[in-house]
């Protein structure tokens, strides 16, 4: 379940990698939208995004955090050591842990969200209160409070409880 993520919008963001215009790394992002725009980041860790415009408007929302419901079991293989126990919540929570666990790499990039091998689904679960506030692990474009979580919940990557943070129900 997707617990934090945060928008990336076009060209004018500085922070979004449509800034520098069209290039063959982000042509996922001027695709249709609920595809997948999956990259290396720092050449460490692939990250997943949803594309969300229409096609030739640079947008999506980074995945940044998971609360592991399917797969616990293949997912403490991907990201834990030989003996050792990552907590459920730790499993998926970071954008970089989350690909890590779910075994996503660059051969995810550009896939259907709705019935491709990667999905986002709907399962009508209820949620408690929604917090927004500004985008983390960036330095350009962070005034945008374009990053919402579920408060309080132990996934959640970044600063989880912020009471000057726009908080919706």
């Amino acid at each position: 379940m997707i617990v934090e993520a945060e928008a990336y919008i076009g060209e004018d963001d500085p922070a979004c990698h449509a800034a520098p215009g069209p290039t063959n790394r982000n042509a996922p992002l001027y695709g249709r939208p609920g595809f997948s725009y999956v990259y290396l980041n720092y050449g460490i860790h692939y990250l997943v995004n949803a594309v969300t415009e229409t096609a030739g408007r640079p947008a999506a929302v980074l995945i940044r955090a998971l609360e592991p419901v399917d797969g616990l079991g293949l997912m403490q293989k991907r990201r834990a050591p030989a003996g050792t126990h990552v907590p459920d919540a730790h499993l998926c929570r970071g954008p970089g842990n989350l690909t890590r666990a779910l075994g996503i790499t660059l051969a995810e990039n550009q896939l259907d969200l709705v019935s491709g091998r990667l999905v986002i689904e709907d399962r009508g679960v209820t949620i408690g209160r929604v917090f927004w506030g500004p985008r983390v692990g960036i330095r350009v474009g962070i005034e945008k409070r374009w990053r919402c979580w579920i408060a309080g919940h132990p996934a959640v990557s970044g600063p989880r409880d912020r009471t000057d943070d726009k908080v919706t129900s």
